[in-house]
This record gives C-alpha cells, sequence and structure tokens, in this order.
C-alpha cells in the first residue's frame, strides 16, 4: 500500500527538516587544524562558472600560505568541491550551501570530508570562508520558527507572558500585583476602598501591558512573524484588560482569541495553548499534542492500540498493524546489519549515532561460525523504520520534544511508539 498524497506531503516537510538538522549536528561538531575547512554558499542566482573561476584563484592565492600542511590540505578541499561542481550547470532552486577540509578525527587521525547541502529556503548570499569551524549561521537561521504567537495569561494578583514558537512554548517573563484583597481594612470608607483598589488594578493593567509588548515588538521580525496574540485568565479579568487597551497599539490589534485558564503563572501558558486549540487549529503543535494524546490514552487501555520501543514497533510495522509511527525529533540511532556471505549468518543491533554519542562503533570481525569476515552495513534508524512504514501504507509523524508530551515519548518511550489499526501480541 502507499502513502495518501495528503499525507505524504507534511510527511516529507517533516523528514526534510530532521535530516537538514540531523546534517547541521554533524557539521557543528566537526572542527579543522587552523584554517583549513572552507564553507562556500552559492546563492540560486549565482552561476558555477563564476564560482569555479574564484576556486582557481584562491588555489593559487594557497601558494603564500607558509605552513604547508594547511596549504595542502586547503588545496585538497578546493580540488574536492571542483571535482563536484562539474556535475552542476547552475545551482539548485535554493541554492547550495558546500563544507569541505581536513577534519580531526581525534589523535593524529584526519579525514578529508566534503558535504553539499541543499537548504530548504533560498539562499540570499555568496561566500566562500577559511576557518577551524563551518560557518553554519545563514542555514541555523532557516531552523527558527517563521510563525510566532505572543502568549499571555493574567489576573489581577499576578501575569506571565512568553511566545508559542511552532512547537515550542518558550516563557519570558511575569508581574505580580500589589492590588489589595477585596476585604478592605478597618477605618477605611468603602467608597475610598474600592478607588484605590480599582487605582491599583488599572497601574498593574498598565505594567503588564507595557513589559509584554516590549517582549513581543522585540521579537525579530516582529510585522512578518508576529501572527497573533492569545490571552488567558479568569473574567473578567481578561476582558478588563483587552478593553483597557492596555498594550501597543501593534500588539493591540494582533489579539486573537481570550480564553479561560485556571492559572497565570508560567504554567498557565501552557494552559492557555491547550485551550486555544481551536484557533491554532493546523499548528504544528496542537496536530502533535492530539497524537501524543490519543497515543497516552491507549497505552493505559487494558488492550489499547498502541505499541511503544523499537523492537515492538518494527515487529507491528512488519507485520502491517501500523497506524501511524510516532517517531522523537530528538532520536540519532542508527541500525547496523552484520552478516556473513559464506553462512546464513546475520545480526543486528541498534547504537547511537550523532556528534555526542559513545558507543557507536561495533566490531565487525569473523563470523561466529566460519570465521569469514562479515559485511556491514549501516543505516540511520529513522530512515530505516520510515521505509518499512511507507512500505506498509503507515502515515509517519515526527514528535519535537518542545511539550510535555513530546517529551514523554522520547525520555519514556524511547522515541519510537505507534498507534496501531488492530492489537497484536507484540
Amino acid at each position: 500500500m502507499g502513502e495518501r498524497e495528503d499525507e505524504k506531503a507534511p510527511m516529507d516537510a517533516a523528514r526534510r527538516k530532521y535530516e537538514f538538522k540531523k546534517h547541521l549536528e554533524e557539521l557543528t561538531s566537526k572542527e579543522g587544524s587552523g584554517t583549513e575547512l572552507i564553507t562556500l554558499y552559492i546563492p540560486p542566482e549565482k552561476q558555477i562558472h563564476d564560482v569555479v573561476a574564484q576556486l582557481r584563484d584562491e588555489y593559487g592565492q594557497c601558494a603564500n600560505i607558509k605552513s604547508k600542511q594547511t596549504r595542502t590540505n586547503v588545496q585538497s578541499a578546493i580540488s574536492s568541491i571542483l571535482a563536484r561542481l562539474k556535475y552542476y550547470k547552475r545551482p539548485p532552486p535554493n541554492g547550495m550551501a558546500v563544507f569541505c577540509g581536513t577534519i580531526l578525527l581525534g589523535g593524529d587521525r584526519t579525514d578529508l570530508e566534503c558535504t553539499i547541502i541543499e537548504p530548504p529556503e533560498p539562499l540570499n548570499l555568496y561566500m566562500y570562508r577559511c576557518s577551524s569551524r563551518f560557518e553554519l549561521e545563514p542555514l541555523l537561521d532557516m531552523l527558527e520558527e517563521k510563525n510566532v504567537y505572543g502568549l499571555l495569561v493574567i489576573d489581577r494578583r499576578e501575569a506571565y507572558w512568553g511566545f508559542l514558537r511552532g512547537n515550542r512554548i518558550d516563557p519570558i517573563n511575569g508581574a505580580t500585583s500589589t492590588v489589595p484583597g477585596k476585604q478592605r481594612k478597618g477605618g477605611q470608607s468603602s467608597v475610598r476602598f474600592q478607588r484605590l483598589r480599582e487605582i491599583a488594578i488599572n497601574d498593574f493593567y498598565k505594567k503588564v501591558g507595557e513589559r509584554a509588548s516590549e517582549a513581543f515588538l522585540t521579537e525579530k521580525d516582529f510585522f512578518d512573524r508576529f501572527k497573533g496574540l492569545l490571552i488567558g485568565g479568569p473574567s473578567p479579568t481578561k476582558e478588563e484588560f483587552e478593553a483597557g487597551s492596555y498594550l501597543h497599539h501593534e500588539v493591540q490589534k494582533r489579539i486573537i482569541g481570550l480564553f479561560d485558564v485556571a492559572y497565570t503563572n508560567e504554567s498557565g501558558l501552557s494552559e492557555l495553548v491547550d485551550n486555544a486549540q481551536d484557533v491554532l487549529k493546523g499548528q504544528e503543535i496542537v496536530r502533535e499534542k492530539g497524537l501524543m494524546t490519543r497515543f497516552l490514552q491507549e497505552v493505559v487501555k487494558e488492550n489499547g492500540n498502541a505499541a511503544y520501543g523499537e523492537e515492538s514497533v518494527r515487529k507491528n510495522l512488519e507485520n502491517g498493524s501500523v497506524d501511524i509511527l510516532l517517531l522523537s525529533s530528538r532520536l540519532r540511532k542508527s541500525r547496523v546489519k552484520l552478516r556473513c556471505v559464506n553462512c546464513l549468518y546475520h545480526r543486528e543491533v541498534t547504537v547511537p549515532s550523532g556528534p555526542k554519542e559513545e558507543g557507536a562503533v561495533v566490531e565487525v570481525g569473523g563470523c561466529p561460525s566460519c570465521s569469514t569476515p562479515l559485511v556491514k552495513e549501516e543505516e540511520d534508524l529513522i530512515e530505516e523504520l520510515t521505509h518499512l512504514a511507507v512500505n506498509s501504507g503507515s502515515t509517519v509523524e515526527f514528535i519535537t520534544d518542545d511539550f510535555e508530551e513530546g517529551s514523554i515519548l522520547y525520555n519514556a518511550f524511547g522515541g519510537v511508539a505507534a498507534l496501531l489499526r488492530f492489537r497484536t501480541g507484540y
């Protein structure tokens, strides 16, 4: 069975984002000796022959490098890039980023590596740079969420504000009030007490409005990225706050909804997002929260249609019982397959991968049955599980850990889970 087109498109986008982020993580960890690592950004409108001409000129300029080792390594990197550019008549639609150089592997070991990335957005700069590390800032900027919502929870005692950036709730700051309770002290007239209380409430609303507005307005590319403000709190506080126009006018006009919430401290921001799901429908965090809530509900059922853990999920994928495969975007593992070409012996093992992980080295050695050298094949675990899912007609969903349920998938279930079409024994 194949994937439906409306399911395939968002999965492909999430998969591309995962792979792009993984490439950047790997490149961030790489380091060279001196200024031997070359970063080359080629925007889509740049002519390849112009880039080749500059690289040849840079190759000639390398003769001025005093260190023989650095000179040799830089020239080797330039030659490697030139060899790869022969296959391009023009840059890809979004341009291309080339990272090439002699990488330190530890001890005295080095290796010349060359990576070409086609970014998810058009590159708007041309850059050639040599350094001890790759220049990744232009690509890292592409990982920033393009749609940002403001969050504000408030009652007459306290307030808190922050952002919803894609899947992540980002708390910023809060304020507490000096508004007196409803019971006046002896010696005060009720009229005077009420007037003082109203003044204190107004002052608190003004303080919250000014501080929250400042935080929202200083957000990068506010006018393009800030899609709206959600306000939460008890009635009538949130209605009073909105009606009083205490926010900056550019923020005030972006209010898109008022919602009841029980908490007005930092934890109230998450409650606000949960209660605003109808307004935020289509946002990644709402979809992901919904999937994880459904999964957790199935897990606690006696015969729920859910599976978790790599081994159980793989078996369910193989027998076609998986409806939705849930993968944590934090998952960094590889599936290593060892097989003997002389007999039927084979072994598979999952190991950590990624620049910050240890223990990913699997000794190949010889076959325990016939001593023939084993053949080793290694594949990214997400690639392998996704391939199994596609072949069985399952939908694949990537879940970030930027919210509580997403963290549970990674921390409690190993980053691999599934919603099933029917219950199995696995």
